[in-house]
C-alpha cells in the first residue's frame, strides 16, 4: 500500500449472515476513522447481485453495489452463516473466484472461509472456521491445514470463527497498518480485554470473553472432547478444580451446573449438524457424544420442544 493510499475492503454479504459478525469485521473500522481521521481505511458493502440481503436474524441490509460492480478493492472479505452448503453453487463459486483475483487479500469470516474453501482459495493454507464446524472442515477440505486458532493469517488469506475472533483479527490488522496505539484505544472503545483475547496461543479456539481462566480450561476441555465427552471430574482436574468447585464456579458464572451448560453445548451442536447436513440421527448422535439417537432424541425433544425430523421437515419447508 502506497503512503497515504487508503485500504478499500469490500465485504460481501450472502444471506443467513451474523449481524454481530459483520459488526465485528465493520466496526473497528469505523472507530479507527472516527479516532484517526488519516487511517487508512475504506470499505464497501457488497451483496452478489446487488439486492438486500438479509441477516440469520432476520434484519434486511442493503449493501452498496453488486460484486460485479465492485471494479477496485484491495482486500475482498467474504461472511456467511449456516446456510453455506446451499450457497456453494457453481456460478457463485465462480463469481467469488473471479472477485478474489482482483484482491490482494482475502478472507472468510465465520462460514465465509467454507464458501472460500468450496471455492478452491483456501488449498494450500492454514484455515480456520466456526468452532462448531471445524470437524466437518477438515473431514471436507482435504487440503485445507485446518487450525483451532481463533483467526489464521496465511500469506494473503485470513479467516477467523466467530463475532469476538473477527473483532481480534480486526484489531490485530489495524494494528498492523495504523499502530499499537489506535488499535489499543479501539479496544478500549469496545471495552475489548487484549491481554486476555488479543494474545492467545495456539488452541484458543474458544470465541467466549470470559476472563475466569479456570473457566475458560474447563469449557475448552468440553469442546475439544464434543465425541467422546469426559467426565465431570475428568473436566473440573483440567480446570485446576474439585468437581464441587467446578460445580460452583458454573452455577456462579453461568446460573447452571457444568453438565447442563455441556448437554446444552452438545445439543446446540446437534441442531446445526440437523439444520445444515444429511447426516443422519445416528451419525449426529456419534458427532455429539450421545451413546444412541434414542438417548439424543430424547433430550433434544426435551431441550427444544421438537424432534429432529420436524426441524428438517420445517426447514425443507
Amino acid at each position: 500500500m502506497l503512503p497515504n493510499q487508503p485500504h478499500k475492503i469490500l465485504v460481501l454479504l450472502f444471506d443467513g449472515f451474523s449481524n454481530m459478525v459483520l459488526a465485528s469485521a465493520v466496526e473497528p473500522l469505523r472507530a479507527a476513522r472516527d479516532l484517526a481521521p488519516q487511517a487508512p481505511f475504506t470499505w464497501r458493502l457488497a451483496s452478489l447481485d446487488g439486492a438486500a440481503v438479509r441477516s440469520s436474524s432476520g434484519l434486511s441490509i442493503h449493501p452498496e453495489l453488486a460484486l460485479a460492480e465492485a471494479e477496485s478493492f484491495d482486500s475482498l472479505l467474504v461472511i456467511c452463516g449456516y446456510g453455506v452448503r446451499k450457497l456453494a453453487r457453481k456460478p457463485v463459486l465462480a463469481a467469488v473466484r473471479k472477485a478474489a483475483r482482483k484482491a490482494g487479500m482475502v478472507g472468510g469470516l465465520d462460514m465465509g472461509a467454507w464458501l472460500l474453501a468450496e471455492a478452491g482459495l483456501l488449498n494450500g493454507y492454514r484455515a480456520t472456521v466456526h468452532w462448531q464446524e471445524l470437524t466437518a472442515f477438515e473431514e471436507r477440505f482435504l487440503d485445507i491445514s485446518v487450525s483451532t486458532e481463533r483467526f489464521v493469517l496465511d500469506r494473503n488469506r485470513i479467516t477467523a470463527g466467530g463475532a469476538s475472533t473477527v473483532l481480534a483479527l480486526m484489531l490485530k490488522l489495524i494494528r498492523g497498518t495504523a499502530g499499537d496505539a489506535l488499535a489499543f484505544d479501539i479496544s478500549n472503545l469496545f471495552v475489548y480485554d487484549v491481554e486476555t483475547n488479543f494474545s492467545r496461543g495456539r488452541g484458543a479456539h474458544n470465541p467466549s470473553l470470559i476472563r475466569v481462566p479456570q473457566l475458560e480450561r474447563a469449557l475448552l476441555a468440553m469442546r475439544e472432547a464434543i465425541e467422546e465427552p469426559p467426565a465431570i471430574r475428568q473436566i473440573a482436574a483440567s480446570a485446576g478444580l474439585s468437581t464441587r468447585s467446578l460445580d460452583r464456579l458454573f452455577h456462579r458464572e453461568l446460573g447452571l451446573s457444568p453438565g447442563r451448560y455441556y448437554q446444552m453445548m452438545r445439543l446446540n451442536l446437534a441442531r446445526s449438524l440437523a439444520e445444515e447436513t444429511a447426516l443422519t440421527v445416528a451419525e449426529i448422535a456419534a458427532r455429539t457424544g450421545f451413546v444412541s439417537t434414542a438417548t439424543l432424541s430424547r433430550a433434544f425433544s426435551q431441550n427444544f420442544g421438537h424432534t429432529i425430523r420436524d426441524l428438517r421437515k420445517r426447514r425443507r419447508q
